[in-house]
């Protein structure tokens, strides 16, 4: 649950990252919270898609770790791994879900 819940605010992040135009490339604190998970050797970011039927689980998935605040003695959030799974009606080269379970997954793009 708390994997899908960093899921969810990493996502939110980079919807108001896009509504101010700014970009994360080459920015390291905004580019570690870009909401990146590699599976199977693609990057994949979170998509607004909302209505999808989660299918087979795939593998797991690696979530990048976050620290947009380098300078505080928070020390973010690390790396971490999570479930991949199969989103009905997709290929899992173009999109997937991420989550602890089927029920949590949250689906992401690939980029």
């Amino acid at each position: 649950m708390k994997r899908a819940a960093q899921l969810v605010t990493m996502a939110a992040l980079v919807a108001a990252a896009g509504c101010t135009g700014a970009s994360t490339e080459g920015v390291s604190g905004s580019a570690s919270c870009s909401g990146l998970v590699t599976y199977d050797s693609r990057g994949y970011l979170p998509t607004e898609k909302s209505v999808l039927t989660v299918g087979e689980r795939l593998g797991t998935a690696t979530v990048a770790g976050c620290d947009d605040t380098p300078n505080d003695s928070d020390p973010g959030i690390p790396e971490s791994t999570t479930g991949a799974y199969a989103i009905e009606g997709a290929d899992p080269t173009e999109a997937i879900a991420v989550g602890d379970s089927p029920a949590e997954a949250v689906p992401m793009a690939a980029r």
